[in-house]
């Protein structure tokens, strides 16, 4: 798994794309939360689920049905008003894709047994072909130890630059878009 430091930075530069005029803060915090909430399958060890089952770790939780139903369960319960203000839809694609991006991110790690993308269709789990990101420790105790680092070194180098450089980028070019609007004639 990649940490929950590049899942929730997955979420702020989606959210760059799909953000409205200065959304409140639940936008920003539901999307990292969408996009961090699929881990929870791990707690499935504790409890002695088999991690190579659908309710096992990267399994149901990390595949593209649990994205569209979180995502939609996740609109409706805290962004009601944007229903009304016709942005419903859009909301509900960011809050998708941010917990869709879980799974992505993960595929592109380097340990476990792969994603289950479409449990619960389908159980097979799938890794890209180029997976370069060092899997991160599940246990936080580990994470603050060397393989922690060497994890937060591969993750900036793969993931949190690229993610970094889209969020800039996004910025960048909705202001560049505003500033050329604001200056046609028909702005005025």
């Amino acid at each position: 798994m990649a940490s929950a430091f590049s899942h929730a930075l997955a979420a702020v530069a989606l959210g760059s794309l799909f953000r409205w005029e200065k959304p409140h803060l639940k936008f920003w915090l539901c999307g990292m939360a969408c996009a961090v909430l699929p881990d929870l399958d791990s707690l499935g060890f504790a409890l002695g689920v088999p991690y190579g089952s659908m309710f096992g770790h990267r399994g149901f939780t990390h595949s593209l049905a649990f994205a569209l139903l979180l995502g939609i369960l996740a609109a409706l319960m805290f962004f009601r008003d944007e229903f009304r203000r016709g942005r419903g839809a859009r909301v509900c694609l960011y809050l998708f894709l941010s917990t869709a991006s879980h799974g992505v991110l993960d595929a592109l790690t380097n340990g476990g047994l792969g994603v289950a993308f479409f449990s619960p269709f389908n159980p097979r789990r799938y890794f890209f072909p180029y997976h370069p990101v060092q899997v991160s420790p599940i246990n936080a105790l580990r994470f603050l130890q060397d393989r922690g680092w060497a994890v937060m070194a591969s993750e900036w180098k793969w993931l949190m630059l690229p993610l970094l450089a889209l969020t800039i980028g996004a910025e960048g070019l909705r202001r560049a878009l505003k500033r050329t609007h604001s200056g046609s004639p028909e702005a005025g």
